[in-house]
């Protein structure tokens, strides 16, 4: 049985190459501050995008996308303006999702927060 971080990495891994394949470039990996993690940052041609990876081994309690609450929401904002502040960056931005449940292909979702 894998542990939860060598399933979370592998999920990751999976939704690099996913986005890759889908027309974006890697920029940072597991970007971490005081206030939380973005696990995946990308460019999709002028526009930054930071990427939430997400894994259940089961899709019950609304399955892997259906995990990510205000609160978490919240996290990743957060930790996106200091990765904005930190980088310079002034350009849009964007946040997606990828889910994956255990025996299914990734689903991806762009702009998931609407913003």
């Amino acid at each position: 049985m894998e542990k939860p971080r060598d399933l979370g990495k592998d999920a990751e891994n999976r939704a690099e190459a996913m986005l890759v394949h889908g027309g974006l470039h890697p920029v940072a990996r597991n970007y971490r501050c005081r206030g939380g993690e973005i696990d995946l940052v990308m460019r999709d041609g002028d526009q930054m995008v930071f990427v939430e990876v997400r894994y259940r081994s089961h899709g019950g309690y609304g399955g892997a996308a259906a995990s990510i609450g205000p609160g978490k929401q919240q996290r990743l904002i957060l930790a996106a303006q200091h990765y904005l502040m930190s980088s310079g960056w002034s350009g849009p931005c964007r946040f997606d999702v990828v889910a994956f449940e255990q025996g299914r292909e990734g689903h991806w979702i762009r702009d998931a927060f609407g913003t």
